[in-house]
């Protein structure tokens, strides 16, 4: 979601009089695009309908954008781009599209802006062209132009009510997927100290208590080899542990940072992927933890499904947003929703407001941007990261 910035200044009527003459022109555009929406929900079940409104809806979208804007500077104060995030394949965004609410609030916006173009606009531009109404002009301009502005706002952007109650229902999402996430990790780790280190362990007490036995009947040579069986298994635990850990928590991410060990990655991976990090700092450790395991998964896909021959990784922090892009040159057609790993991401992300957005069409190339919303403090050096 994009917010225009606020003007320091409002703009004066020989500005305000070009967007109500720019408005007036685009009247004509959300006409016929009115007539277009009406035509494509007609043939709807004749699927032509669905391409037409595919086709409609991001014309729509630019024209209340620019509205948005002129309306930004007319009030003096933002108004948002309320949009959601429409991801690639046609069925995909038609369905996005279809559970936006401000798709039909445009819908409903739309005839009303093309009367109020022709009433408010136009009086505007009437009052500018007479010599008598010069004075008319100058004065109620302002006034009129900002009347027009509100009632796009209105339609437009959501209201402080309204992005509340969104914010909420939001944080109520975000907060079940957070503990579902979590009772699956605790699971997962469960299981895999119950498959790995503690059979070990449970074979390590096994091969103890043999070679006790061993020295009991004076056989010191099978002693000795059920000793050496003892501290392999031993050496294979706590490999098993440092993986559990490293699943947790890489001690590469502790140690080098985000940057670095998005770097590490790049490394292990088949496929040549260039890192271009650039990060004053580092964000706390849950959201660095986050972002880095969606990077791997992000790399994984590539290495197991895309078919690509580079990769890249690019590592930004602007605007209080933490921004990671992974693309690669592969077939493209990758679909968030069609495995569990991306899913995982998704709700890793949410958990701290984060976002992740894929653009894959047939063909290539993928680009799948994950952003996380956060501040990031001083960088940290350790003593594995070299000498000072």
């Amino acid at each position: 979601m994009s917010v225009t910035s606020e003007t320091p200044r409002r703009p004066g009527p020989f500005l305000l009089t070009w967007y109500a003459v720019a408005q007036l022109g685009m009247s004509i555009a959300l006409l016929a695009l009115f007539i277009v929406w009406v035509v494509g929900g007609v043939l709807a079940v004749l699927w032509v309908g669905l391409v037409i409104l595919v086709a409609a809806i991001p014309a729509t979208r630019a024209i209340a954008n620019v509205h948005r804007r002129m309306a930004a500077r007319t009030l003096g104060s933002p108004v948002p781009d309320p949009y959601r995030p429409a991801p690639g394949g046609f069925f995909t965004r038609l369905r996005a599209y279809a559970v936006d609410p401000m798709t039909w609030r445009d819908l409903v916006w739309m005839p009303v802006a093309f009367v109020a173009s022709f009433t408010i606009n136009l009086v505007v531009v009437i009052l500018a062209l007479g010599v008598v109404t010069w004075f008319i002009w100058w004065f109620a301009t302002p006034w009129l132009m900002r009347a027009r502005a509100s009632v796009d706002r209105w339609f437009l952007a959501y209201s402080r009510t309204e992005r509340l109650e969104q914010r909420v229902q939001l944080l109520t999402e975000t907060r079940a997927d957070a503990v579902d996430h979590s009772a699956a990790e605790l699971r997962r780790l469960e299981r895999d100290l119950h498959d790995g280190a503690q059979a070990r362990l449970v074979a390590l007490s096994m091969s103890l208590g043999m070679a006790e036995a061993a020295f009991d009947t004076e056989d010191p040579e099978q002693a000795r080899q059920l000793v050496r069986d003892a501290r392999a298994t031993t050496t294979a635990a706590i490999g098993d542990l440092r993986s559990v850990v490293r699943g947790i928590h890489p001690p590469v991410l502790a140690d080098r940072g985000l940057s670095g060990a998005v770097e590490a990655l790049a490394l292990d991976m088949a496929v040549p992927v260039t890192v271009d990090a650039r990060l004053p700092g580092r964000p706390l450790a849950p959201v660095e933890s986050a972002v880095y395991f969606g990077v791997a998964e992000c790399l994984a896909n590539i290495g197991k499904h895309s078919g690509a021959r580079n990769g890249w990784i690019t590592l930004r922090h602007e605007d209080g947003v933490l921004r990671a892009v992974v693309g690669d040159d592969g077939r493209g057609g990758a679909d968030p929703g069609a495995g569990t790993g991306m899913l995982g991401v998704m709700r890793r992300l949410a958990a701290f407001d984060g976002t992740l957005s894929v653009s894959s069409p047939a063909g290539g190339p993928t680009i799948i941007t994950l952003e996380v919303p956060c501040d990031l403090s001083s960088p940290k050096t350790t003593p594995s990261s070299g000498p000072a």
